[in-house]
């Protein structure tokens, strides 16, 4: 992990150097160079996301879909979510929206007394060891994770908004970053506060969300592939998460049309299966909101989306 740490810390150091140090000169921006360098990073995880996205991925779901695409307008939509989230874009607009709140935050708690907390002193002698620590902090985020997403569908308000993620009816690798704007805000949020809280360092953390977004979109790829009986209940597959997708399954309480669902767990299956909610069809159902059937528009492009997402959060 050092050696890979090392490579890329010079990759990133190239790129900075290279191409965004200039670019911030050139705006004016030279107090931001410390803060510029991290965005480097940041670009350069989402670069290598892509590859392997376009690379590993896409060989899947030509090898052996799970339904062919007809609506490949919807899909380009989709591959625009994932440039704004994987290239940094929304987290630079978030980093001038809301970092200094985060921030602000818990330098207050810290004041109030509340312990920086970190897993490499939890075993002395295992858990200092970097891929470790590093495992440790991915089931912890992957948990945090699992509630935050039982909460975007057990909470109406929430639902109104996470409903965007669910409208895909062509689930592809680049569905996984559709989301509304808001949503993602109070997702990131949760999780920048829940890294500062544990005391994840910043390279474990770049590390931790590039992890996860990776493969979270093997999850959403269109490939009918199963884990197995083994496996499958260790890592969440594509079959597992196209439950999660179906209409009238995976968002919706059974034959209630209320709000509930199944297959919640983003990487690890384990949780929907300790808090009951796990549910292993052998299938790969057509995928939507039961809504759509009978009429309902969540929007063709991004910005109507995005305003359609408000909308219901109105209650217009």
């Amino acid at each position: 992990m050092n050696a890979l740490s090392d490579a890329f810390g010079q990759v990133q150091q190239w790129l900075f150097e290279g191409a965004v140090q200039p670019l911030v000169f050139e705006l004016g921006w030279g107090n931001l160079l410390e803060d510029a360098f991290v965005a480097t990073g940041w670009l350069l995880v989402g670069l290598l996301q892509i590859g392997v996205m376009l690379t590993l991925w896409r060989t899947l779901e030509r090898w052996r879909p799970a339904e062919a695409v007809v609506d490949r307008a919807a899909v380009r939509v989709d591959v625009l979510y994932t440039l704004i989230h994987r290239l940094g874009l929304l987290r630079l607009a978030l980093f001038f929206a809301v970092q200094p709140l985060w921030d602000g935050l818990v330098g207050q708690l810290r004041l109030a007394g509340l312990p920086a907390w970190s897993v490499d002193g939890l075993w002395p002698g295992v858990t200092d060891l970097a891929w470790v620590s590093f495992l440790v902090y991915l089931l912890l985020f992957d948990l945090i994770d699992y509630a935050v997403h039982r909460g975007q569908h057990s909470l109406g308000w929430w639902w109104k908004l996470h409903a965007l993620h669910h409208s895909q009816r062509q689930m592809t690798m680049w569905t996984d970053s559709r989301n509304h704007l808001l949503d993602d805000l109070l997702r990131d949020g949760i999780f920048v506060l829940a890294g500062l809280l544990l005391g994840v360092p910043p390279a474990q953390f770049v590390a931790l969300v590039a992890c996860k977004k990776l493969l979270e979109s093997l999850a959403h790829a269109n490939v009918r592939l199963s884990f197995g009986p083994v496996l499958g209940r260790l890592l969440v597959s594509p079959q597992f998460h196209r439950v999660h997708h179906a209409i009238g399954v995976g968002h919706e309480s059974a034959g209630a049309g209320s709000l509930g669902g199944c297959n919640y767990a983003v990487l690890f299956p384990v949780w929907d299966q300790w808090f009951g909610s796990a549910r292993w069809d052998d299938a790969y159902p057509a995928t939507g909101i039961r809504d759509q059937l009978e009429g309902r528009d969540y929007g063709r492009g991004f910005w109507a989306q995005q305003w359609l997402g408000l909308k219901r959060l109105a209650g217009w």
